[in-house]
């Protein structure tokens, strides 16, 4: 059985930290991934992920990083 590496799995860990935060929880939810990952890492694994992370997290994710904004999803 392996373990998951915080560097090595980052494009899995970020995500899936993510994925049942709502716009209540999550400046609680992103400040824990704060004190692993650089703001400049989050942002570029959530631009790029392929996990279901809702348009709603993304926007809040570019506003709070002052990146443009992103979807994973079309609408």
């Amino acid at each position: 059985m392996s373990c998951l590496d915080i560097d090595n799995d980052r494009d899995l860990i970020i995500p899936r930290a993510l994925m049942a935060t709502t716009p209540l929880t999550f400046t609680n939810d992103i400040a824990k991934l704060e004190v692993i990952y650089p703001k400049a890492v989050i942002a570029r694994e959530l631009q790029s992920t392929k996990e279901r992370v809702s348009n709603q997290i993304c926007r809040l994710v570019a506003r709070r990083y002052h990146v443009k904004q992103f979807a994973r999803f079309s609408k």
